[in-house]
């Protein structure tokens, strides 16, 4: 999968405070997620990210 730093991941589980959507702040064998919701800061193996992704959200680069 093809996942920059940006990009907003839509996940299949919830957050424990209640929203789906995760900003990439960095990516490679591990990403580093910030919650949309809560603001909260993870890291976790790009394995299991990319198993629990719903959809990709990037944002548009305009000329």
């Amino acid at each position: 999968m093809d996942i920059a730093k940006g990009d907003v991941l839509v996940m299949k589980k919830n957050h424990p405070c209640g929203t789906n959507r995760m900003l990439v702040l960095r990516s490679g064998m591990d990403f580093r997620l910030r919650c949309e919701g809560c603001g909260r800061e993870f890291m976790s193996p790009r394995s299991k990210i990319e198993r629990n992704i719903k959809s990709i959200l990037r944002e548009s680069s305009e000329p």
